[in-house]
C-alpha cells in the first residue's frame, strides 16, 4: 500500500508540474535534447548496467516461473538460426537457440556489433534456455530471458568491451559475471520494454457515438467511442490520445483472443491489460496482462444489440504477426471496446485502477486546455519534439510515469541485490 501511495503522489506530483509549465496555448518545444555519440568504455569484472539488481522493474523484471516443453508458456520460445551466431548447445538438443523474441532481436542486434567491431570473430552464445535446472533458483535462463556469451574467438581480453555492445545492443541487465562468460537479460515479453508498450492493430474496430466502426488507427482526438464505467455499464468516451503508435508496416507480435459465442476475435500485445471475469468470491473484474488469458477464462463483450455487455468464454489463444501497425488509445473512461471486446487503455502495470489514478494529471489537462485553448490541445499533449522528432512512438506521458515506477520500485527492491545465473 505505501508503494502504491508513493506512485500515485509522485505521479500526481508530476503531472501538476507539467500542467504548471505546459498550460499556454502553443506546442512549444517539448523536453530533451539529442545526446551525441558517446564513447564505448568497457565494463569491469563484475560490473552490471544498470546499477540495479537483475529482477527488479529497472532491468530484467520479476521471475515470471520456469518455462518446459510442456508448459502453455513454451509457445513464448523462438529458435534462433542466426548463421552469424554460434551456438554451443552442449545438451545438443537445441535448448540454447530457444529464447523469447526480445532476447533474439537483441541477440541479433549484438552479433552485428561484435562482428563489426571484430572482423572475422562472431558471437557465441555458451548457455541460452536451459530445462535441466544447471542455474540458480529463479535463474531467467529458466524463462529464455537470458543468455551466457563469449566470442568465437574465446578472447577474454575482448569480454569487457562485449559486455558494453551488449548494453548498446539493448540488453537490459547486462552481467560481467565470470572471466569465461558475459550474462544477458530481457524483460519478459508482458513487460513494457522499450518499444513494446501496449497496443492493437491499426485494423482493430471501435464502435462510434454517431454510429456504425472506425479503425482504432483512424481515430482522431474528440471521437467518442464504446467504453465502459467500473460497474460494467456501457458509455461512450471521448478519445484523447494516442499513448503509443506505431504505424504500417511495422510488425509486432500479437495475442490473438477468441470466443465462440458470441464470435469475437481481439489482438493486442502481451503487455495490453484485458478484462477477465472474477474468480468465486470476488465481484469485480480483473486485469490482466494478454500474454496471461487462458482459455477457459470468460472475457466480457459487446451483447446481441449493442445494449450490455455479455460474459464470453475464452476458445482459444494464439499467436499471430501482423504488419498493420500498433496504437493503445486512450480514453477519458480508460476504457474502450475493441472489435466489441472490453479492454483497458492501459499496459505495464497489472492493475487496471492503478494506472487510470496516475493518467488522472493528463485528463484533468486536457479537459482545463479544451476549454481554454482547443485548437492547441494536440500538439501540447502530444509534441513530436518529445518523441524525438517523430510524430510516432510512446506518449510522452507514459515514458515519464515509466521512468517514475523505475526509480520507485528500485529504490524499494535495490537491496539485496539478486545476482544472475
Amino acid at each position: 500500500m505505501l508503494l502504491r501511495s508513493r506512485l500515485v503522489v509522485l505521479a500526481v506530483f508530476l503531472g501538476a508540474l507539467f500542467l504548471s509549465s505546459g498550460l499556454a496555448c502553443g506546442p512549444g518545444r517539448g523536453f530533451g535534447k539529442r545526446r551525441h555519440p558517446k564513447k564505448l568504455t568497457p565494463l569491469a569484472y563484475k560490473q552490471y548496467i544498470p546499477n540495479v539488481a537483475e529482477k527488479t522493474l529497472g532491468a530484467s523484471g520479476r521471475y515470471e516461473g520456469k518455462i518446459t516443453r510442456n508448459s502453455e508458456r513454451f509457445k513464448e520460445l523462438t529458435p534462433n538460426y542466426n548463421p552469424d551466431i554460434i551456438f554451443k548447445d552442449e545438451e545438443n538438443t537445441g535448448a540454447d537457440r530457444l529464447m523469447t523474441q526480445r532476447c533474439k532481436d537483441k541477440l541479433n542486434a549484438l552479433a552485428i556489433s561484435v562482428m563489426n567491431q571484430w572482423p572475422g570473430v562472431k558471437l557465441r552464445v555458451t548457455e541460452g534456455w536451459d530445462e535441466d535446472g544447471h542455474h540458480s533458483e529463479e535463474s531467467l535462463h529458466y524463462e529464455g530471458r537470458a543468455v551466457d556469451i563469449t566470442t568465437s574467438d574465446r578472447d577474454r581480453s575482448k569480454y569487457g568491451m562485449l559486455a558494453r555492445l551488449a548494453v548498446e545492443a539493448g540488453f537490459d541487465w547486462v552481467y560481467y559475471e565470470s572471466k569465461a562468460h558475459i550474462h544477458c537479460s530481457v524483460k519478459a515479453e508482458n513487460s513494457v520494454a522499450a518499444k513494446s508498450g501496449g497496443c492493437f492493430p491499426g485494423t482493430a474496430l471501435v464502435n462510434l457515438e454517431e454510429g456504425g466502426t472506425k479503425l482504432v488507427k483512424d481515430l482522431s482526438p474528440g471521437d467518442r467511442v464504446l467504453a465502459a464505467d467500473a460497474q460494467g455499464q456501457l458509455l461512450y468516451s471521448e478519445f484523447l490520445a494516442f499513448l503509443d503508435l506505431e504505424e504500417a508496416p511495422l510488425h509486432k507480435l500479437f495475442y490473438v483472443i477468441e470466443t465462440q459465442q458470441p464470435r469475437t476475435r481481439l489482438l493486442l500485445t502481451a503487455a495490453h491489460l484485458l478484462f477477465v471475469a472474477p474468480p468465486q468470491n470476488h465481484s469485480q473484474p480483473q486485469s490482466i496482462y494478454a500474454s496471461r488469458v487462458q482459455p477457459g477464462q470468460h472475457v466480457y463483450v459487446l451483447g446481441q444489440g449493442g445494449q450490455t455487455l455479455l460474459q464470453a468464454v475464452v476458445h482459444s489463444v494464439s499467436l499471430q504477426e501482423e504488419a498493420s501497425g500498433a496504437y493503445a488509445p486512450l480514453t477519458a473512461q480508460g476504457t474502450i471496446l475493441i472489435n466489441q471486446v472490453l479492454a483497458s487503455c492501459y499496459a505495464v502495470i497489472e492493475e487496471h485502477s492503478w494506472a487510470h489514478w496516475a493518467f488522472a494529471p493528463f485528463r484533468v489537462a486536457h479537459a482545463l486546455l479544451a476549454m481554454l485553448c482547443p485548437s492547441s490541445l494536440s500538439p501540447i499533449l502530444f509534441p513530436a519534439a518529445a518523441l524525438d522528432e517523430s510524430s510516432t512512438g510512446v506518449h510522452w506521458y507514459s515514458r515519464l510515469l515509466y521512468n517514475i515506477g523505475h526509480w520507485v520500485l528500485d529504490s524499494e527492491m535495490l537491496h539485496p541485490l539478486g545476482m544472475a545465473s
